[in-house]
């Protein structure tokens, strides 16, 4: 029992400690002007379904949930967020060129489509962003008619 109580002390210590190494929650700032939703002129229903199910991972406006602020889970909710962000960053739209676009339109129709987007873990906590079957259709027609237009 004493050994059991020395363990568990020394893994409270050791949660206790890892609380202070520090992990980077700032977003940078955003110009709209280069902003997906603006560019695009996205549909307001559209905008509310990227805002819900996309942006926290996939724009600078990430709005991190209480739990972020915990070590180990804010390891990785901020690793989640990098990765996310360096395939496909919404904030930052207009600086991709063409090509890029397309493959990341055409991307991100497979993603929800296949319902691997949102991720399955982050729908647990945000149920605003567990998409209906009619609001995956709605982001892939969008999706698609900005593909279509070619004018990204």
């Amino acid at each position: 029992m004493q050994k059991f109580k020395k363990i568990v002390f020394w893994c409270l210590v050791g949660f206790a400690i890892i609380q202070f190494i520090p992990i980077d929650r700032v977003n940078k700032p955003v110009d709209q002007s280069k902003n997906f939703i603006k560019i695009e002129n996205a549909p307001k229903k559209v905008v509310i379904l990227l805002k819900n199910a996309c942006y926290d991972c996939h724009s600078d406006e990430t709005v991190y949930p209480k739990y972020a602020y915990v070590a180990p889970f804010s390891w990785s909710i901020k690793s989640h967020v990098n990765d996310g962000r360096k395939y496909l960053n919404f904030s930052v739209w207009e600086t991709y060129n063409k090509d890029l676009k397309h493959k990341m339109l055409t991307r991100a129709i497979e993603m929800v489509d296949n319902k691997m987007m949102p991720m399955p873990a982050y729908i647990i906590y945000h149920e605003e962003a567990n998409l209906s079957t009619n609001e995956r259709k709605l982001l892939n027609v969008y999706f698609q008619e900005v593909l279509d237009s070619k004018k990204y």
